[in-house]
This record gives structure tokens, C-alpha cells and sequence, in this order.
């Protein structure tokens, strides 16, 4: 929130008789936009209107996965891959394993016991206004590996979130999250979004340094920010802007 001007001061500390005032510096806020920030493009303006509140059900097709909307009717299988038995996909197996450490710990759902209480999960999630939930699968034979989510969608203010990830713990070294979100940023970027926002719990290390490998900014925590399984939760907050992912792709393709 803009703090209220202060009745003594106006809102320009410079005076017409100040030499700098005549020349600003070039990163001055007070030069052309008075510290308002650029305009926007026609074009920006433009997709504010365009684009939808429930983000749009798109395949989007990478070398390795493809995440496509999830519908109840994945339920079986995103349980199977979820539920701490043994399993294989990408060629990697593992065995029986801990799924609320492995996978659920940090998120505000999960684990599950049965099929009935992901379904009771993955349903409202479905119908949520603002939200839209994939499953990533194997490019060449359709087995689901995990889930993602754009969330919080904000069009009025050309942001989105991701988050809501996870993935069975046979793909979790394999970079299949890094491909999957790189999908989800350009395809975001393309449709006119100028900021995708990343949150985490705090503690989830994994999450964090997720998000500094695709070229996320951290911007802070915000303390005690919900309530998630009975705790209080901080919340790690980050962002990547359309500029700034533009110029990594850029210094990406240049070596």
C-alpha cells in the first residue's frame, strides 16, 4: 500500500529552481513517470481483457512430458504414483516409500489414504474459479508422473502463480519439474502475463532452491500467512517477470 503523502511536503521534494530537477537522472522517479512506473503497451492492455479468469486447458508438449488438464478421471493413477508404493516411470523405479516425506509434507493437502480422499482433494480444486490443474506425463507413453497448477490468476494484473507441484519420487531427480515449469512460464509469457509468482512453505528447501534454478527472485516471507495442517504457516514468496525471462532465454541461446 502507497503511504499517504505528508501534509508539510509536496509531492515533488524538488523545487523548480533545482539544477536536478532540470536534469534528471535516468533512473530518477521523478523522470517522465514521476516514480508511477512505465505505461503499459497497447498490447498489455489489451490482454488484460483478453484473457481469461480460469486460465485456459492447453497441452503444452516438452522433449520429455506433457501436461495436459487433469480430470477426475486421473484420480486412480495420481494416486498410485503418490501413495508410498513401489513404482516406475521414466525408467526409474523406487521402492515402498514415505509419501508425507518424500511428497506432501509441505503442501497443504495429502497424504491420502485412499482414492475417495484424493478425489475429495483433486474435485473443488477442479472448480475453483481462478485456477487450473495439469498432470505431467511421459511424452512417449501417457503415464502420469505428477502435477501442476496456475493458480491465483490475476488478469486485471497480468500475473499467475504456479505452484500446487509435486511428482512421484521415481521422476523427482530427473529434472522433469525444471521442463514442465519451463513449459508453464513461456507458454504464460507468450499469452501476454508480465509476472508468475512462486510460493512455498518456508521450510521447503526443495521448493526454494526449484525456484532459483528457473530464475525466480525471492522477495521475502511472509510470517504466519495461513493455516495449514493445524500450523501456522510462513510463506517464501517469489517472482520472475516477462522481461527478465526473455532475457535469460536470450543469454541461453548465445551460449
Amino acid at each position: 500500500m502507497d503511504a499517504e503523502a505528508s501534509p508539510t511536503e509536496s509531492p515533488s521534494s524538488e523545487t523548480e529552481s533545482s539544477p536536478a530537477s532540470n536534469r534528471p537522472a535516468s533512473n530518477s522517479p521523478t523522470n517522465g513517470d514521476h516514480g508511477l512506473g512505465p505505461l503499459l503497451s497497447a498490447e498489455s492492455m489489451a490482454a488484460r481483457d483478453r484473457l481469461p479468469v480460469k486460465p485456459d486447458g492447453v497441452v503444452l508438449t516438452g522433449s520429455r512430458v506433457v501436461l495436459r488438464p487433469a480430470t477426475l478421471d486421473d484420480v486412480d493413477e495420481l494416486f498410485a504414483i503418490s501413495n508410498g508404493t513401489a513404482v516406475q516411470r521414466l525408467g526409474h523405479a523406487v521402492d515402498a516409500y514415505d509419501p508425507d516425506a518424500l511428497i506432501w509434507r509441505y503442501m497443504p493437502f495429502g497424504p491420502f489414504r485412499n482414492t475417495d480422499e484424493f478425489t475429495s482433494m483433486l474435485s473443488p480444486i477442479l472448480q475453483r474459479p481462478d485456477w487450473r490443474t495439469f498432470v505431467v506425463a511421459d511424452r512417449h507413453d501417457g503415464a502420469l508422473v505428477g502435477s501442476a497448477s496456475l493458480l491465483a490468476n490475476s488478469p486485471a494484473d497480468l500475473k499467475v502463480e504456479i505452484g500446487a507441484l509435486w511428482y512421484s519420487p521415481a521422476v523427482q531427480s530427473l529434472g522433469v519439474n525444471l521442463e514442465a515449469c519451463r513449459l508453464l512460464i513461456d507458454h504464460l509469457f507468450a499469452l501476454g502475463y508480465l509476472r508468475v509468482e512462486w510460493k512455498c512453505h518456508a521450510s521447503n528447501e526443495r521448493s526454494k532452491s526449484a525456484a532459483t534454478r528457473l530464475g525466480f527472485r525471492f522477495e521475502g516471507v511472509q510470517e504466519q500467512h495461513t493455516i495449514q495442517k493445524g500450523r501456522r504457516r510462513d510463506t517464501a514468496w517469489f517472482r520472475i517477470l516477462r522481461d527478465e525471462w526473455v532475457q535469460a532465454e536470450r543469454t541461453d541461446a548465445t551460449g
